[in-house]
Parts: C-alpha cells; structure tokens; sequence
C-alpha cells in the first residue's frame, strides 16, 4: 500500500533482499518450494490496476523464501516472489509491507499491529538464514564487520583519489599533445604508443585488452582523426565523473557514524541494523538529506552507474531517522517550553506602563530561559502494577443498576493517575487543532475537528480494568504544553471543569458522567458538551458511551459505542461519527463518519479506528490520512497501558518544581505511593485524604471552585491562574 497522504515524513524500515521472482502469471507450486510454512494468513492485498482499492487475500511464507498469495487457503497460488532478490519496505506502526522485485510487486496492508509484526518477524527469519559466501552482498550483514568495512571503504576513497590524479595527469598530458600535434602535421606511432602506456589509469578506457595503445583510448590512428575532440570530450566528462564518485564515498563514508543501529524496525527483530557500505543508503543525519551513490554520477543531467554491486543477500538498514511531524507533535511528548505559560502575565504586565517595565523584562527574561531549556521527560513509570487487581465483579454484582460514581473501591483498582489527568490525557494530539485552525477549507477544518474528537479516545486502548482517582473538590491539574488546566468543581454529583488553549483555538468541558452494570459489562455514560472555538467558529459535541466487555469471564477489553455528531454552530454545517459494535468475527473499534452541510448534503466521508487512524476518504482508492496514533511504548503492558504522553502527566519536571499549586494532582500522596509500587501507603494514604475532606465538609470548610464558574450547566474558566502561578501560590492551602 502507499505510504498515504500523510502531511509528514515517517520512519522508515527498508530491509533488501535478493528476492527472485517468478514471470506474473506462472506461479510455482507450493510443493515446489521445497520448506516448511513459516507464516500464513489474510492481508490486504492492492490490486494490480489502479483505482481498484485493496482486495482480501491468503498468503503464505515458506523457509525458503517463496512467498505466495490466493483467493482461499488450499486453492492455487496467483503470483509469488522468492525472497532473494527484492526490497522489502515498511514504515513502523502503519502496518504496510511493500514487496518490490524485478518482475512483481507486493503492496500488503496488515489487519492489525498484531499481523503485522507477525509477519515482520517471519520475514526476518528468512532473512536471518546464512547465504553462500558467493552470495553475500557488499552490505555488512553485523556490526562485528564494521572495522573491515571501514578500512574498505577508506582504501577505496583513497584509490579513487590517486586515480583522480593519475587522470588529472593524463588529461593535462594529453592537452599538451594535442598541441603539438597541431604544429606538426606528422607524429610516429611508438610516440604515440609511449604516451598512452605511461599515461594509462586504472584501464577505465580500455577499449581491448590486447592493444595497449588504446590503454586510454587514445586512437591508434594519425593526429588527424575525427575521433581526437570526441576523445578529449570523453576524458573530461569521465573525469568530472570520477570527482563526483569520488565525493559521494568520501560523504558516505564520514556520513557512517551518525547511523543510529539502535532503533532497527519493530518489534521481534533479531538482526542488527547497520549501513556501512551500502552505496544506496539514504543516511538519517538530517532532513532532507537526499540518497547519494557512490558509483552515480550526475553532472550531465543523467546518471551513469559503473560496477554497482548486484545485492543478492538479505540485509536491513533505516532509510529515514526524522520523526513525523504529526505523529510525534513536533517532540512535546518529549521536550516543552513554558511559553504559553508565561504569556498571559507577560501581556498584562506590558500593558500597565512604564511603571512595571522591569517587572515584564525579568518576566520576558525568565519565560525565554525556560523556552529555551529542553525538558527530558521520562519514557516509563517507577514502578508497574503491584498486588492483585481482585475481582471486579465480585464488586459490581453488589451494585447492580447503581452509579458506580459513588461506589467506594480498593485502590488495587485505580492507575496512578486522577480523573483531572486523565482528562488531560485525552488531549496528547491537540496539534490537530492547530492543523483545524490553519486551513482554509471549511470541510477539511470540521474533518480535523472530528478526528481530534476521535483521537481522543486512542489512550483507552490498553485500559481495562482500573480506574483514576476521584479528585479531591478543588484539586487541580495543569499541563503547560496545552496551557490545559482542570478543575473539580462539584462532589455530588462529580463534576470536573477544564479548559485548553493553542494556536487559533480553544477547547473547553464541563465533564461528568455515570456507570451502570450490566451483568457481563459496564457502561460508562459521559455527560457534558465539549465545546471548540477556532476564530469565529463554534463547534461542539458529546460522547458516546463506553463498554468494558467480559468481566464475568474471558479476556475483558474496551470498545466506544454510539453516535457523536459534531455541530458547527457558527456555519451549520456538521460530522456525524458512528462509534461501531464489534462483531465476533468482524473488524473492532471502526469509526465511520459523514460531514453534512447546513442543507443536509454529504460533503466528505471519513473512516477509520480509534486505536489507530482517521482518513478523509478522497476515492475509492485514496485516502488523506487526518490523524494516525503514536505507537506505545515497547513496555506499555508494564506500566498500567500508558501511553508515552500518559507516563509524563505525573511527573514533577524542573520547568514545574516550584511553580504548581499545592491543589495539583501531582502532589497526591496516594497517586504518588501507588506509582511508586507502595500498596500499603497508597491504601493509608487514600483513607486519609478522603477523611480530610470529609472533616472540611463537616466543619462547613469545604473548599469552593477557584478558577471556574458557573453559566448556566457549564462552568467557565473564569481566568487568572497563570497570572497567579506567577505570583506564587502562598494563600492557597493543601488538600492533603
């Protein structure tokens, strides 16, 4: 399948191999591939015209390298491909496998991730096999032959550059020739024999091996030769052809070091990825940086190949180490800045006067500071699960048809993080918003907006059976890369406030919501209206419900149901995105979805998973790819599924220590303890925290909501909490 009509680049795993492939059409039988079945099953196959789309088909791999393709498991095989002499290409967490050789070409997508490094692996178990040694290609197939290759590659640069000067010699020589001949009408033949053997480099002009005064190609005939200027062109473009060859391996030979082996493909990989002296490898150093060949020359607008290794082995390289844009939001999983923190004060101080000018410089001064200070943010949890989850069920079938809200439960069951961070949580892709406000294009704008609304839900993809904390009434939670800050505004009942701010746009909710026990599921009901502000437009929408399935027995797993129409109620127009039920057999976790206009016109079509990507689908063949999920980390079933925004929202960094209210859920101890793997702490811990705020509550000290208020059913930041984060945070009091 192609890459997509991502806007950005993605990393992407090349591996080659010499795959040999059989004329289309006449296809070898199985039992001719003399090996076992190494992986078998259905894929997404592109059809072999265009604008045919992807058709299902059964494929299977055997030991020796076939891979072949059917309409049915047992039935003949349609085409095949030997895997001796072909690129296979792939882009990590797309799921696409490209098969390309010289007489077929395989474009596969993967019905789940799961598929997909099954079949990565497969097809590393075909290239870990040891080839003949009259097989192996220049590649290094292991970092144990980097020195040899090294030291290869250095005597070649220097060969080519005496030859550089050998021909450099030559060409000056030959020059000087041609003006003589030109005084003397006559020149004998040994003469002309001695010059082109004293002259001769390397036989790059050799015309045949048993005249040696054609050495360089100088004609044996008279000066007189027609052939003399052509000769002279011939010997000027080689050698601009050599400095350019010569330059390209010099390039790619410095260019080594900086390869990055370490981050070779998916999961499963047994082999090393190295690229030592491949003379077609696209070395990562930077963007843009273009495929350069060391035997390629273009300095006559075409390229000319001399002696290009033939690649009859398998190997496996990186074609591209920049990350995409869009998939890894321009690195704030990673690294942030406060300047969107600090704006607020810095506005409001500049406009007060010269009396407050160095006030906003020390303020300017501080908030450049910390932009400029990279955050190293963690890539996993202290501690993962601890003690037994217990029996969900032995809880619920107490409380059948009750709000679950108000059902006490062990800590074993929560995550380490409150519902306000969870909420936060939801929000790791905010940069589709920016990419909505942006456009121009009305449609294409409320197709952003819907696959933001979709994204949202890609964090659940992993989270089953625990649940976050419930806020203490007025705890808070900031995060500084989405100038986000939530609230609890109410206990009972819970009712949490956030509010979100970006490029051009707005985000707000007022959330709550309700559980109920079904029996062999539980629903969680979401309540409240998100609502959207990009410029002058309005958009706002509701969730749907959420099932946790099997939870008397059997695997238990997550699925979102339902309708959620996203209304623009500035322009009237609208998307209306179905949440589908899983089948037994069918596809799970699909998100269908139409934008209408205020008549009721179909304008666009959107499909996806909200476990893995939306698209705009353009035609039957084409697709613009909205949003695409960041794959997890490698141990996210360690660390309660996070993902790898979620395993920094708990984190204290050095841009924050100092400047968080003592309301953050950041600093609870019970959150804190749990993370850390402490049990009993956290149990101790919870107990407490809860009976301080039953005590406020008792003593008419309840605490009150501080930075939202109330319009009507919502509640709306009402504003003055960076300004206050400035200042300092010494008339706020601990909630625990």
């Amino acid at each position: 399948m192609p890459q997509g009509s991502n806007s950005t680049s993605t990393v992407h795993l090349a591996v080659n191999a010499s795959l040999a492939s059989t004329a289309p059409g006449k296809p070898v039988s199985p039992s001719a591939a003399a090996g076992n079945v190494i992986h078998e099953g259905w894929v997404l196959k592109k059809r072999r015209k265009r604008m045919q789309g992807f058709a299902r088909r059964y494929f299977t791999l055997y030991s020796s390298g076939l891979l072949c393709y059917s309409f049915e498991p047992g039935q003949p095989p349609r085409d095949q491909v030997l895997l001796t002499q072909a690129a296979i290409s792939t882009a990590p967490g797309r799921k696409d496998i490209h098969v390309d050789s010289q007489h077929a070409t395989f474009h596969i997508k993967c019905l789940s991730q799961e598929d997909f490094d099954k079949w990565m692996v497969a097809f590393r178990k075909i290239l870990a096999q040891e080839l003949p040694k009259s097989r192996r290609s220049s590649l290094a197939r292991s970092a144990t032959r980097s020195n040899l290759q090294f030291n290869r590659a250095s005597m070649l640069v220097e060969e080519m550059g005496h030859t550089i000067s050998d021909l450099e010699g030559a060409l000056t020589a030959f020059q000087e020739e041609e003006q003589r001949r030109k005084r003397s009408s006559v020149r004998s033949k040994a003469e002309a024999h001695h010059h082109g053997k004293d002259h001769g480099v390397l036989g790059l002009f050799r015309k045949g091996h048993h005249h040696d005064s054609s050495h360089l190609g100088v004609p044996e005939s008279s000066a007189e030769s027609p052939s003399s200027s052509e000769l002279l062109k011939r010997m000027t473009t080689a050698l601009e052809q050599l400095k350019n060859q010569h330059s390209a391996l010099n390039k790619t030979f410095h260019s080594y070091p900086t390869i990055d082996t370490s981050a070779s493909g998916t999961v499963g990989s047994p082999l090393p990825s190295t690229a030592e002296e491949d003379d077609n490898v696209e070395t990562p150093t930077g963007p843009g940086q273009k495929r350069m060949s060391a035997f390629s020359s273009h300095s006559d607008g075409s390229g000319v190949w001399y002696d290009a290794p033939e690649y009859d082995g398998p190997e496996e390289f990186l074609l591209d180490m920049t990350p995409p844009a869009d998939e890894n939001q321009d690195g704030n999983l990673f690294h942030t800045n406060s300047q969107l923190t600090d704006r607020t004060d810095t506005e409001a101080e500049s406009s007060t006067g010269a009396d407050t000018d160095s006030e906003s410089d020390e303020t300017a001064a501080e908030s450049l500071t910390e932009e400029l200070a990279v955050i190293h943010r963690r890539t996993s949890l202290p501690s993962g699960p601890v003690g037994d989850e217990g029996s969900l069920f032995a809880v619920l079938k107490k409380n059948v048809g009750k709000d679950l809200s108000k059902v006490a439960l062990p800590v074993t069951f929560n995550e380490p993080l409150t519902m306000l961070q969870k909420a936060a949580e939801e929000l790791e892709y905010y940069n589709l918003l920016s990419h909505a406000a942006q456009s121009q294009d009305p449609v294409e704008r409320i197709c952003y907006v819907a696959a933001f609304a979709v994204s949202t839900y890609a964090n659940t993809k992993y989270r089953t059976g625990r649940k976050g904390f419930n806020p203490m009434l007025g705890e808070t939670f900031e995060e500084i890369r989405m100038h986000f800050l939530a609230e609890k505004v109410c206990h009972n009942p819970v009712i949490l406030a956030w509010h979100a701010e970006g490029e051009g746009w707005e985000l707000y909710a007022t959330s709550s919501g309700k559980t109920k026990f079904w029996g062999k599921s539980m629903e969680i009901i979401p309540q409240g209206t998100i609502h959207l502000k990009l410029g002058e437009e309005h958009f706002q929408w509701n969730r749907p419900s959420s099932f946790i399935r099997n939870l008397m027995m059997g695997t238990k797993y997550l699925e979102h149901v339902g309708k959620m129409v996203i209304k623009n109620t500035s322009r009237g127009d609208s998307c209306t995105l179905d949440f589908k039920e899983g089948g037994y057999w069918g596809p799970t976790n699909v998100v269908s979805g139409t934008v209408s206009s205020s008549s009721g016109e179909a304008l666009a079509n959107l499909e996806g998973k909200w476990d893995e990507q939306m698209a705009r689908k353009l035609d039957s063949s084409h697709l613009h790819i909205l949003w695409r999920i960041t794959p997890f980390p490698k141990n996210a079933m360690q660390y309660y599924g996070f993902t790898a925004f979620g395993i920094t929202l708990n984190e204290i960094t050095p841009d924050l220590e100092g400047k968080l209210p003592p309301t953050d859920s950041r600093y609870r101890p019970d959150v804190r303890a749990l993370e850390n793997g402490d049990l009993e702490t956290a149990e101790r811990e919870k107990q407490r925290v809860e009976d301080l705020q039953r005590e406020r509550r008792a003593q008419g000290r309840e605490c009150s909501p501080r930075w939202f208020k109330q319009v009507g059913d919502e509640w709306i930041y009402k504003g003055g909490y960076w300004e206050q984060r400035q200042r300092g945070w010494t008339d706020i009091e601990p909630l625990w």
